[in-house]
């Protein structure tokens, strides 16, 4: 259930690729979600069915989301699968709440949990209490890091059994848009929304200080804070120096043109913005906070620093910016610690495996019900841990 289909985000793109490579093995998966917009389309495109839930809203509302859960647990009703998978916060509760109603079996994919640590204290603990209530609902639980699978040990009441890591996974890309590290000047990118969870504030901070290095800064993304990072670029006297892309659908032809990626932010899940950079052969510099460090392995495919260390992250780029060979060398890393570990077809069977463990022996209350299909309610995005 995406909340705003005018959003494409990670956790969408994730279910999208699932989704779409389920087929493939011998699956039928359905995607339900929130109104109509580019992200329906895009679930078109890949093939996948789909099912506008047009109750689904992103503000909390008592009538309109009860009417909502009216509306999921009709759908779901008349789907009859064998199998629900949620993804993310509002979706995840109603999608857990709709399951348990009708007998389901439920997977819920925390795209990093709501109560991580950079959240502010109080959101974080009123997420931490829904999560807690929620979580017994479903049959299993996927973080899609080891460090959130810990946090869920840590502050809900599911087993540790019921908790399982499976690392996202992203398509390959043709050989035409790997990225060079090494060519000169150079173009750093970071795709990010602009909202408060990532920290523009601090790379622009950063790059401030590096007027005498060639450098030019892409950045890929749309939100409520756009207006600020501009000004901001503005009173600094980065304007030449700094190009705002906007919501982009060729992420990756801007990642072919960069020399070295960048995720400076206050909270993550596991970001699928660093996959996509180790994916097109690129250094990565990123801040050290939620999963990040089960990609980018510092001094090896890129550099990790503390949040909001403005001065860690300069040192970080002026030596990136001075030496070619080693962004051709951390590249190179990334583009093989990709490659090993984090293929959407390891994902897809790493997340076959869950769904079979709790399939075949549930005691399904309906007759006849088809082999292998999969609803998949899916909400907002791991960028935008939250319940709106």
């Amino acid at each position: 259930m995406v909340t705003r289909s005018d959003l494409i985000g990670g956790a969408q793109v994730h279910v999208r690729d699932l989704a779409a490579a389920m087929a493939g093995h011998g699956h039928e998966a359905t995607v339900l979600a929130g109104g109509s917009g580019p992200y329906m389309e895009a679930l078109g495109r890949a093939g996948v069915g789909t099912v506008s839930l047009k109750q689904l809203a992103a503000s909390i509302n008592p009538y309109r989301d009860t009417r909502a859960f009216a509306e999921l647990y009709l759908a779901l009703r008349r789907l009859r699968p064998d199998l629900i998978s949620t993804h993310s916060s509002k979706a995840g509760v109603l999608g857990r709440l709709a399951a348990r109603a009708l007998g389901l079996p439920v997977v819920f994919t925390a795209h990093g949990w709501s109560f991580t640590p950079g959240i502010p204290r109080r959101a974080a603990v009123a997420y931490r209490w829904i999560e807690r209530l929620a979580s017994p609902l479903a049959s299993r639980i996927i973080t899609v890091s080891e460090f959130d699978r810990q946090l869920a040990l840590e502050h809900l009441t599911a087993a540790a059994e019921k908790v399982v890591t499976v690392h996202n996974g992203m398509p390959d890309i043709d050989q035409g848009l790997r990225a060079n590290p090494g060519r000169s000047p150079v173009r750093l990118a970071m795709v990010a929304r602009f909202e408060a969870q990532k920290d523009h504030t601090t790379l622009f901070k950063a790059l401030a200080q590096l007027r005498e290095h060639p450098w030019h800064l892409d950045l890929v993304g749309d939100g409520p804070l756009l207006p600020q990072a501009e000004r901001m670029v503005r009173e600094l006297g980065l304007t030449d120096r700094v190009s705002f892309w906007g919501q982009s659908m060729s992420v990756d032809q801007r990642l072919a043109d960069a020399q070295v990626a960048l995720l400076i932010t206050n909270w993550e899940g596991f970001p699928r913005s660093i996959l996509e950079a180790m994916r097109a052969g690129l250094p990565v510099v990123a801040s050290a906070v939620g999963g990040v460090a089960e990609s980018v392995r510092d001094g090896v495919n890129g550099f990790l620093i503390p949040r909001e260390d403005v001065e860690g992250l300069r040192q970080r780029l002026v030596q990136l910016l001075m030496d070619p060979a080693l962004r051709i060398r951390m590249g190179r890393s990334g583009r093989e610690h990709y490659e090993r570990n984090f293929t959407l077809e390891r994902t897809v069977r790493k997340t076959l495996a869950v769904y079979r463990e709790i399939v075949v022996p549930w005691p399904h209350p309906s007759p006849a019900i088809p082999s292998g299909r999969v609803a998949a309610p899916v909400e907002s995005s791991e960028r935008d841990p939250t319940y709106s």
